[in-house]
This record gives structure tokens, sequence and C-alpha cells, in this order.
């Protein structure tokens, strides 16, 4: 009989459990202090509503308010942490499509001037060659 009071009463606790953890959107710390609010208010209704319990569930309500104040504040930690990361990732992209193109520029850019460079050491040669026939010519 014992063994049978304990597995409904396990039963028992961990439904509760269960459905103060959904309420407080599975952060366990909002749903210990909401459930230590519902138990001051509980009391506080068994007491008869003096003046005493009122005191200790105010008290409870606001650590409730601010644990989940806490949980949004991780939350929108989190988003923020989330949206910088995405941030970065794009950056760190448009980095390297710059430096892609960058270096393809270069690469460019040096094979036009090293033509340039032969063109110009052709024309000089070929003047060179047409100064020196001129020249010696004249001796």
């Amino acid at each position: 009989m014992a063994g049978r009071f304990t597995k409904v009463a396990g039963v028992g606790v961990a439904a509760i459990g269960g459905y103060y953890l959904y309420q407080a959107g599975g952060s366990p710390k909002v749903a210990e202090k909401q459930f230590e609010h519902d138990a001051a208010k509980l009391t506080n209704k068994a007491r008869g509503g003096d003046a005493t319990g009122y005191g200790k569930e105010a008290k409870t309500g606001a650590q409730l308010s601010a644990a989940e104040a806490g949980k949004q504040f991780d939350s929108v930690a989190q988003q923020a942490k989330d949206a910088t990361s995405k941030v970065d990732s794009k950056l760190e992209n448009y980095r390297a499509t710059a430096e892609a193109k960058l270096d393809a520029t270069r690469k460019e850019v040096s094979k036009d001037l090293t033509v340039a460079v032969d063109n110009f050491d052709k024309n000089v040669e070929k003047t060179a060659a047409k100064t020196k026939s001129w020249l010696s010519g004249w001796f």
C-alpha cells in the first residue's frame, strides 16, 4: 500500500512540476518562483487573509517578477548574440569576396603591365637599332 501511495504521489508531484515548468516557458528558476508565489498565496488564503500573509505573498510576487525579467533579459541577450554572430559571418564573407576580387584584379593588372613593358622594350630596341644604323651610316 505504501509503495502504491509513493507512486501516485510521485506522479502528482511530477505533474505539478511539469505544469509550473510549462507555465514558466522551460525556465526552472521562474517555475520555482511561480510555485513559491502560489504557495504563499494559498497559505495566505488558508489563514484567512491576515496582513502578514500579504507581505510574504508580495515578496514572492516580486521575486517571481524578477525571475521572469531575468529570463526575458537572457532571451534578449541571446537574440543579440545571435544577431551579432550573423553580422560577423556576413562581414567575413564580404571580406573574403573583396580579397578574392582584389587578388584577381592585381593579377590582371600585373599581366597587363608586363605586356606593356614588353611592348615598350620592343619599341625601344627597334628605335635604337634604327638610330644605330642611321648613325653608323654617317661614319
